[in-house]
């Protein structure tokens, strides 16, 4: 008996060993590429941070100390958080809320999916042409507001702006996210939801007591993930308003861009290496608060 069991176990350490070795296969073309071009091209950031412009003398920390005490930076840096403050939560919030909709609305559902996410499919050129025909000093709106009586409004010149570019982010990535909450509705158990009715409780309730605590893995995922492509919305706000836009959007790409043009490189990697340790921390907290709130 104790043979058998003392054979059964080597065969599943072996089995198990083999899958183990199976799954490192295939999965080591994707680690050499993350290595190649992710983690050694940081790696070199990090160094050049510590160095002078040609990478030959060492400066130690006068590239952080240039990097923070510059004021573009701090305005970039003031922007991109207000950017973030406000565009993840309110993504977040309407994202869920089509994602309800839609699953509530089944029979068009798979239709309803698809509109959502056509603004995904929009080419960045196109969406800037539909800015400009909106926004521009001669654009719909200012049409409108004429029509009313009103003085027009330079959207590109203002504070207005950066209202602008939040509506953007919204429009552009809200489908993304209704479709991850979608998954993480659809894992939800039935039953769950039959008890509550049994029980008479009420919509509200339903959400709050059954809906959101079964939702708080997919919270913490898409969280990250709309916090990350928060960093991809330059693209609209360079084409439409250049290196130099308004100070309301302003952000840290903007100066990115700017130094790298310069070839202030020593500066530009202190930044990137600052930025990715801020990103870090900060996904770190999501996913030990939505980790702790799942256990």
């Amino acid at each position: 008996m104790v043979s058998r069991l003392r054979q059964k176990l080597g065969l599943n350490s072996r089995l198990a060993r083999r899958e183990a070795g199976a799954a490192l296969l295939f999965l080591l073309p994707s680690l050499l590429g993350i290595g190649a071009f992710f983690l050694l091209p940081f790696l070199d950031t990090i160094r050049r941070s510590f160095y002078d412009v040609l990478g030959q003398r060492f400066v130690g920390v006068a590239s952080y100390q240039s990097v923070l005490q510059n004021q573009a930076f701090q305005l970039a840096s003031i922007n991109t958080a207000r950017f973030i403050t406000i565009c993840i939560p309110l993504l977040l919030a309407l994202s869920m809320l089509l994602a309800l909709l839609v699953r509530a609305v089944k029979p068009a559902g798979r239709t309803h999916k698809t509109l959502f996410l056509l603004p995904m499919a929009v080419p960045v050129a196109s969406l800037v042409l539909l800015w400009q025909a909106l926004f521009s000093d001669r654009g719909l709106v200012n049409g409108f507001l004429a029509r009313r009586g009103q003085q027009p409004v330079s959207f590109m010149e203002s504070s207005a702006a950066f209202w602008v570019l939040i509506v953007t982010y919204l429009w552009k990535n809200s489908g993304y996210d209704m479709i991850l909450w979608l998954a993480g509705l659809d894992g939800i158990s039935d039953s769950l939801y039959d008890a509550a009715h049994v029980d008479g409780a009420g919509w509200l309730q339903t959400f709050r007591f059954i809906t959101l605590p079964s939702l708080a893995p997919t919270v913490g995922l898409v969280a990250i993930l709309s916090l990350l492509s928060s960093f991809n919305v330059f693209r609209e706000a360079y084409l439409v308003a250049g290196s130099y836009p308004h100070d309301s959007i302003y952000q840290l790409q903007h100066l990115f861009n700017n130094w790298f043009v310069k070839l202030e490189i020593s500066r530009l990697c202190a930044a990137a290496v600052l930025l990715a340790l801020v990103l870090l921390i900060f996904i770190l907290l999501l996913l030990r608060l939505f980790r702790d709130r799942t256990e």
